[in-house]
């Protein structure tokens, strides 16, 4: 009887595994045969999602606009087009007719090459900037293998904060809390928005293989400078 009952125990594990794997799945599939939002591609960029494992680039967020690939604050993007002038150059303009804010690290007048970086970003990398609470955007992503995943996030944050992520739709994370990058012995006060900064390991993510929508949150704090999530397979 002992025996038989374990037998039927470990039945009723194994189905109820089944079920939960068949209803995430499924969750899954309904989420982006819904979704309206597709990979970014350009002139520069290949088209296609991003990979994990890999670097995810911000910037590259997804097409689609507002309420769909983002949501933003206001219309405006006050890097292209505002802190950085509409001249005709690609990185100037960079999604300029977007609201989400993007720029791009400048070693000039050393501006994101500072000595008060905690880490020194590549020169031209474009960034996610002048983010608020409530702020969200998308990226699709390609991954290699089914399993848990860690990223790196490479950033920038004069007061603090926090972000979040989901996966298809479906909270992963709860709140990240992001570090203070800011310096009191910089005497240039509009720098504290440009030390950059590495926080390790700060995203850990279980993700199916194949084709995925990553949701990131500006939950609290804002003004944060988002570039990139590096991407690393852990299990």
């Amino acid at each position: 009887m002992k025996e038989n009952s374990l037998r039927l125990c470990l039945k009723l594990t194994i189905l109820a595994l089944l079920l939960t794997s068949t209803a995430i799945s499924a969750s899954r599939s309904d989420f982006l045969r819904g979704y309206k939002g597709t990979p970014f591609q350009d002139s520069r960029y290949r088209s296609g999602a991003q990979k994990i494992p890999g670097k995810l680039e911000c910037a590259y967020y997804d097409l689609g606009g507002e309420g769909v690939a983002y949501h933003d604050s206001d219309a405006k993007n006050n890097g292209s087009g505002g802190l950085n002038p509409a001249d005709g150059t690609y990185l100037n303009e960079f999604r300029i007719g977007e609201g989400v804010d993007t720029s791009y690290t400048k070693y000039r007048d050393q501006i994101d090459n500072s000595p008060y970086d905690l880490v020194t970003p590549q020169e031209n990398l474009l960034y996610v900037g002048w983010t608020e609470p409530g702020e969200w955007f998308n990226l699709t992503v390609q991954v290699a293998a089914a399993g848990i995943y860690t990223a790196d996030l490479l950033y920038t944050s004069n007061r603090g904060g926090s972000i979040s992520l989901d996966v298809n739709g479906k909270p992963a994370t709860g709140p990240l809390a992001i570090v203070s990058t800011f310096n009191a012995s910089d005497p240039l006060a509009w720098r504290q928005w440009h030390h950059w900064n590495l926080a390790p390991g700060i995203v850990k993510l279980k993700l199916p293989a194949g084709k995925s929508v990553l949701t990131v949150h500006i939950v609290t704090g804002g003004q944060m400078n988002l570039a990139t999530f590096d991407f690393k397979k852990s299990e």
